[in-house]
């Protein structure tokens, strides 16, 4: 068995294997510029649009409604930031959460010292955004509702039905970033309710580098960029052919398996969880609400002991995230567990474990043992 073991693909994942087959001959030799009138052009061109129903495909749209960026922080600025600058003479109010990724957050700082009021809702202690809390935040110049899908470090779906549904009710732009739900969960535009939702390559097996805008048809949005007529005018600059054909393939694998990576993903979860209850009893804390979360995702605290001093000490043979900064010795917890209301000694022993589609039962196996020997020798 190969070590360390990596479980942390809520951080990133490997390419998988037919994606780099699939980005081979763009690497080698189909290198035409997609704008081109001639063949090595138009079939880049082609390569372009087949990825773009491919990842329409995962999320039950029409392909024209799916635009490339470079990653999940470009859509998000572009969803964002577009629609602030499409509606600032209707409104300057915009709702979001504070549980969200800094790839949000960070936007709407910006765009708070420009003269946006941004609100930020509460969640409850599992990280859950409360519907009636958004419908009470609303206000005549509300123009932007932006929720994510489901949380990167507790795993939390968010109750996005309900929040689009008061959206529509009340005309108002809704945002999701699906970054870390697009493959994992099911992820349907019409169910969802919204009206922009934002993918990230790299967090479903395709390259860095890639990410894509879904823009609902009859929302009106601004570009960030000026250029080209590539992607509608939206997204100018000639298109990274390479990474698209990748992020497509990646979107057609995922929808394909998408029922038994989501089984093994929960099982390789479900199987750790149930491993080190069963020999360290009341020394785990879970953060997720596992009813309500990422198939892959286990939010979890071992009382008394440093998430750093833990994750260093298993890092030869184990590979996962805190739920904390540590910096000249000092610890910052993060915003996420803050917002939750965990207890300051909770939040410093948390630790983000989250499997992959390829996880198996020998890995599984081998990191409760792993856990469970390091926790005992930590806790002496």
């Amino acid at each position: 068995m190969e070590k360390p073991i990596y479980l942390d693909y809520n951080a990133t994942t490997p390419i998988e294997p037919e994606v780099a087959t699939e980005m081979q001959p763009y690497l080698k030799t189909h290198f035409g510029n997609p704008s081109s009138s001639y063949q090595i052009g138009r079939s880049n061109k082609d390569a372009v649009e087949k990825a773009r129903s491919q990842v329409s495909r995962l999320i039950n749209c029409e392909p024209e409604e799916i635009y490339f960026t470079s990653c999940a922080t470009e859509s998000n600025n572009l969803a964002i930031q577009g629609i602030a600058r499409t509606n600032k003479d209707r409104g300057k109010h915009i709702i979001t959460s504070s549980v969200e990724h800094p790839a949000i957050t960070e936007v709407c700082k910006y765009l708070s010292l420009l003269g946006w009021d941004i609100t930020y809702l509460p969640v409850d202690n599992h990280g859950t955004v409360n519907p009636k809390d958004v419908e009470s935040a609303i206000r005549k110049d509300t123009v932007l509702i932006t929720i994510m899908h489901a949380n990167n470090e507790v795993g939390t779906i968010q109750p996005i039905h309900e929040i689009g549904a008061i959206a529509k009710e009340n005309k108002i732009v809704f945002h999701t970033d699906a970054a870390q739900s697009v493959g994992k969960l099911d992820v349907d535009v019409e169910k969802l309710g919204v009206d922009l939702l934002t993918i990230a390559g790299h967090k479903l097996y395709a390259p860095k580098g890639i990410g894509a805008l879904y823009i609902g048809k009859g929302t009106q949005i601004e570009n960030l960029m000026y250029g080209g007529g590539q992607e509608k005018g939206l997204r100018p600059g000639t298109e990274n052919v390479i990474h698209i054909v990748g992020v497509g393939k990646a979107c057609e694998v995922a929808l394909r398996d998408f029922e038994q990576n989501q089984r093994q993903m929960q099982f390789s979860r479900d199987r750790l969880l149930d491993g080190l209850v069963s020999q360290l009893g009341n020394q785990v804390h879970v953060n997720s609400n596992l009813e309500n979360c990422l198939p892959n995702t286990l939010s979890v605290a071992f009382e008394s002991i440093s998430a750093h001093t833990l994750a260093s000490f298993v890092s030869r043979d184990i590979l996962i995230s805190t739920g904390s900064a540590c910096h000249s010795g000092e610890t910052t917890i993060s915003p996420v567990l803050q917002a939750m209301n965990l207890d300051y000694r909770t939040a410093a022993a948390t630790v983000r474990i989250s499997t992959g589609k390829h996880t198996t039962e020998e890995e599984i196996d081998f990191v409760i043992e792993a856990l469970v020997n390091a926790v005992k020798k930590l806790s002496l």
